[in-house]
């Protein structure tokens, strides 16, 4: 209920007499006559249909401690509320009035684009007139000028003839025989050669003109059938006849109804490690291919360093584009991994998945850990970033100094543990190294130990000094290769198989096999001295190497393991 008085329905009489409230306070002054009078605040004009002058509901009333009423703190959010409806509605009205503005430019544009279309189909249809025009007069002209020539010769037999006629008539009046005799052949001879004999009457041309008739009954349906160009349809991707292998991926698609106003189609795609549907926020943003023709597209020379890539397509015509096609998933499973700099030797200058020998790296590396590290201080286990939590087949980083390769084992590994199933990445060396060589290694491989030269790695060494030597290495032993050395050699790994295999990566020829029985698992390992090289991960197998794995697994190879 509301105190106080002169209270107005919105609805009722204005005017009408009404019978005053009771006087609240009057009422109830028995029992309180100690307690504090309460001032009721005013409402303004407009709220809950009070006029100006009426006091605040009950609820609005700011009570003692005790009372249960809404104090300063509730209308502070109140109003605040307001405020942000009312920032809201303002955002809204600004974007209406933007809107409206676009309709109007939008709807010009388009104004202006269909006339100018139509234009051009005038243009077109008044070129083609005068084009058919000038045909039918050139014809008329043509066909006037033969028969007028055909008219001239004609006339000119049939005088010829009436001349000729005349002159035989006037010889049947000769009298004297001789005369009439020697008439008679002059006529004669005349007559052979006359003109009439040797005209055609024939006409040169017809009169038909049927040839240049026109029927524009399919062209005017085709004008009636003009229309504005609809939205095309959204393309439905064909997950049976896409491929992914080879680091590229064939995606295929098709329209559910014939669209003949298509002009091309634009492909999205991006990388991610999240599997099932795409995610609304990616960390990878879309990549655009445009201008595709047909429903199918190949990306090729990708790098698969995740696990998963999502694809849309969409179709466009000149004017407009149509929706994306419902996001598909593809797996993009590869070997990806990255070279761990905190292990290698001091010589070594690791960045990304690149490494140069530096001859000085040791001594400022050794500058700078001390630096680092401070007079007299040593890192505590507690400190040391091996404590970090990692994956499971990937090797703990930053293990300190003691696990380095050190002495003359200029060698590098992967991060990442192979216990299974089939791998392959590719190295590029430059050819001025020294000495290179690429293979597995197992994770315990001693910090002296050099690759192939005790039974916990396997590679192929390449040496550059003195003289010259491409061969395979394990166990401390080593078997010279007769084959080209490459620039670029791909590894393959099998690790339930046991097979490691090399191969000239350009021409996928086999150089060599190591047929073996991994007892933990390998780590990629490389060594380089006075040199450098780049590796490339996040390669699936490739389509010729498998074909030439499960040939040399069923075969004895010359290229077989080192006994």
């Amino acid at each position: 209920m509301f105190l106080g008085g002169n209270l107005r329905h919105s609805s009722g009489n204005m005017s009408a007499p009404r019978a005053p409230l009771p006087d609240y306070n009057s009422q109830h002054a028995a029992g309180r006559d100690h307690a504090p009078r309460t001032t009721l605040p005013v409402v303004p004009r407009g709220w809950g249909g009070a006029g100006r002058g009426a006091p605040l509901p009950l609820c609005w009333c700011r009570r003692g401690p005790s009372g249960g009423g809404a104090g300063p703190e509730s209308l502070r959010k109140i109003i605040t509320t307001l405020a942000v409806k009312n920032e809201e509605i303002q955002n809204f009205i600004y974007s209406l009035k933007q809107m409206m503005q676009n309709v109007e430019a939008n709807s010009s544009r388009a104004q202006e684009d269909l006339e100018n279309e139509f234009q051009s189909l005038y243009t077109l249809l008044d070129e083609l007139k005068d084009q058919m025009l000038m045909k039918i007069k050139q014809d008329r002209a043509s066909r006037t000028y033969e028969l007028q020539a055909q008219l001239a010769a004609c006339a000119k037999a049939l005088e010829s003839s009436e001349e000729l006629l005349e002159a035989a008539n006037q010889a049947l009046g000769t009298a004297n025989h001789h005369d009439f005799a020697q008439a008679a052949k002059q006529i004669k001879d005349s007559v052979t050669m006359a003109p009439a004999f040797r005209l055609s009457l024939k006409a040169k041309v017809s009169d038909n003109m049927s040839h240049l008739m026109v029927d524009f009954a399919q062209e005017r349906r085709l004008l009636q059938a003009l229309a504005f160009l609809p939205v095309p349809s959204t393309p439905e991707i064909d997950l049976a006849e896409s491929l992914v292998a080879d680091n590229c991926v064939t995606l295929a698609w098709r329209m559910p109804d014939e669209d003949s106003k298509i002009d091309h189609y634009v492909l999205e795609y991006r990388r991610t490690n999240f599997e099932g549907p795409p995610r609304a926020k990616e960390d990878q943003p879309w990549m655009v291919v445009e201008g595709i023709k047909t429903t199918e597209y190949t990306l090729s020379g990708l790098k698969f360093d995740m696990k998963y890539m999502n694809f849309r397509v969409r179709a466009c015509n000149k004017a407009v584009a149509g929706e994306f096609s419902e996001p598909v998933t593809l797996e993009t499973k590869a070997f990806m991994f990255r070279l761990d700099a905190s292990t290698c030797h001091q010589n070594l200058r690791v960045e990304e998945l690149s490494v140069e020998w530096d001859a000085t790296g040791g001594k400022v590396q050794d500058v700078k850990a001390r630096e680092k590290d401070g007079k007299g201080r040593t890192a505590s286990p507690a400190n040391s970033p091996a404590r970090v939590v990692q994956s499971p087949k990937r090797m703990p980083s930053g293990r300190g100094g003691r696990d380095r390769f050190t002495a003359e084992s200029y060698t590098v590994l992967g991060d990442t543990l192979i216990d299974g199933d089939d791998h392959y990445w590719e190295v590029r060396y430059d050819r001025d190294s020294k000495a290179f060589g690429v293979g597995v290694a197992y994770r315990s491989l001693g910090k002296f130990d050099q690759l192939g030269k005790t039974s916990a790695s396997w590679c192929l060494h390449l040496n550059n000094w003195l003289q010259v030597s491409f061969s395979a290495k394990h166990a401390n032993k080593a078997k010279v290769l007769d084959v080209p050395v490459p620039d670029c050699i791909g590894v393959y790994c099998n690790f339930h198989e046991g097979f490691l295999s090399f191969y000239n990566a350009r021409t996928k020829q086999l150089l060599h096999t190591f047929k073996a029985k991994f007892t933990q698992p390998v780590l990629p390992a490389f060594t380089v001295w006075c040199g450098s090289f780049h590796v490339s991960s996040g390669l699936q197998v490739p389509s010729t190497v498998k074909c030439l794995q499960k040939r040399n697994s069923t075969a004895s190879s010359s290229n077989a393991s080192l006994p």
